[in-house]
């Protein structure tokens, strides 16, 4: 079995066709003020998230930026542990993120801990996805600034 993993983890990198092939060259979106310091964001392809500084009518941007990096994450180490012949059936990431107290007030450090079931599901396949995606394929974790210290850890239920 070992040799059908190290066989499937290093042809990964080869066939990335999919959904990190179609990636658009540019994004683009519009956010427009609604009142008080409350915005409405809108993707190019129409989905909408509203951001609101006092908390009371929708997220913050560093929350969703936050979530960003998880969702990334997530689509990565799904994709790759399906190429890795893995059956995944519940997949879940809880994540925290610390930020600095005075402005900027960007995140310091990020932890991650994704909790996963399913089938041919091993440490050697999740961390392999998990170093694929941060050292290579999440644009979001790339995007960001170099000193932050993202840290993930996962659960196998």
């Amino acid at each position: 079995m070992g040799n059908i993993e190290e066989k499937d983890t290093e042809s990964l990198e080869g066939s990335l066709q999919g959904y990190k092939e179609n990636i658009p060259p540019v994004n683009k979106g519009m956010l427009t003020w609604e009142r008080e310091l409350i915005f409405h964001g809108r993707t190019q392809r129409g989905e909408e998230v509203d951001y609101d500084a006092q908390f009371q009518w929708g997220c913050s941007p560093t929350e969703t930026l936050l979530m960003s990096v998880a969702g990334c994450l997530g689509i990565d180490v799904v994709s790759f542990l399906q190429k890795m012949r893995a059956v995944v059936t519940k997949f879940r990431i809880d994540y925290s993120g610390e930020r600095n107290l005075t402005p900027p007030q960007y995140y310091r450090s990020m932890e991650m801990v994704i909790h996963i079931s399913g089938e041919n599901i091993t440490p050697k396949k999740l961390d392999r996805a998990i170093s694929l995606s941060q050292e290579k394929y999440c644009s979001v974790y790339h995007s960001l600034r170099k000193d932050i210290d993202v840290k993930v850890s996962y659960v196998i239920e």
